[in-house]
């Protein structure tokens, strides 16, 4: 995932020893990077992407089993040696159902309820999911750790659902976001709302544009969605990462410390009643500080980006 590493490690390599290893991994073959078409969770970190891919893991399986019962693997060995024994009259068939048979396990990796997949970006882990909603996932991981306090993780920063991804084009975005709006801001559905917004390893797209574009589109789903920055019931995220924007649109994104774990745990001493959405239980909820740690984590983030 040093994608700005990697042109110095390619001269370096021996041209024999590159191709074997290229073989074994097609870069961007097999679902292994982030492209439009996915969902998932992006997730931030600072430096150790190895780590955060453990933690990210144990995370997202607690949780996962918790509100969607314990991950269902599909049999194939058993449905495989069924097969196999009907053709045992003719062996080569046989082996191939049996090779059939490998190459299908090494898929079934993709079908995973969380597969980490190459996001494009160093300090950017991507987490992609498959038959659940990542906004109500983490929504709901934010929310217990908002209301408990108990840091879950060392390495991990923040955890953005990603419910749609489409090429980082204008049009692309303009034509998708037309759709994915929908459910929160076509009338008569409407609510306030910010755009945030962040671009990683793409100089072609413009913030401001973007920005502007995409607050049109959901002001001509309801004239009466409102931009609010200072708390709004909905924040859409822009993540762009080379040629593929994120979208999502998540709740207490200000009450959730911009959705960063590290910052979420912590008790903050002005306190202002303000409960995140849904929430059941009476519950005191604390109030933000201009987030300066973030933003300084954001820089350094950035910088190292840059190197």
């Amino acid at each position: 995932s040093m994608a700005a590493a990697e042109p110095a490690a390619r001269k370096r390599r021996p041209k024999g020893h590159f191709a074997a290893g290229r073989a074994k991994r097609p870069r961007g073959g097999g679902g292994r990077q982030l492209e439009a078409g996915m969902r998932g969770i992006l997730i931030t970190c600072n430096m150790n992407e190895r780590k955060c891919v453990g933690e990210a893991y144990s995370l997202l399986g607690e949780y996962g089993d918790l509100l969607y019962g314990p991950e269902q693997f599909p049999d194939h060995e058993e449905r495989l040696s069924g097969s196999e024994r009907e053709e045992d009259d003719d062996d080569v068939e046989a082996a191939l159902k049996k090779e059939v048979g490998q190459i299908r396990a090494s898929t079934e990796q993709k079908l995973r309820r969380f597969q980490s997949v190459e996001s494009g970006a160093n300090n950017v882990v991507f987490i992609r999911t498959r038959g659940i909603e990542p906004e109500n996932l983490v929504h709901h991981i934010l929310k217990d750790m908002h209301t408990t306090k108990k840091k879950k993780t060392r390495v991990i920063l923040r955890m953005l659902p990603i419910s749609g991804t489409c090429k980082a084009f204008m049009e692309d975005m303009k034509k998708y976001a037309e759709t994915f709006f929908e459910p929160w801001f076509k009338a008569p559905n409407k609510g306030t709302f910010q755009i945030v917004y962040k671009a990683r390893n793409n100089s072609h797209m413009s913030r401001e544009e973007v920005i502007k574009e995409l607050a049109g589109i959901v002001g001509s789903l309801n004239p009466e969605n409102k931009v609010d920055l200072n708390n709004p019931q909905y924040t859409i995220v822009v993540e762009i990462i080379k040629n593929v924007c994120c979208l999502s649109v998540v709740r207490d994104y200000v009450l959730f410390r911009k959705y960063n774990l590290q910052e979420v745990v912590k008790s903050n001493k002005e306190d202002m009643q303000q409960n995140p959405s849904n929430l059941t239980e009476e519950q005191n909820s604390k109030v933000v500080k201009p987030e300066t740690e973030e933003e300084e984590m954001s820089s350094k983030e950035l910088k190292h980006e840059n190197k």
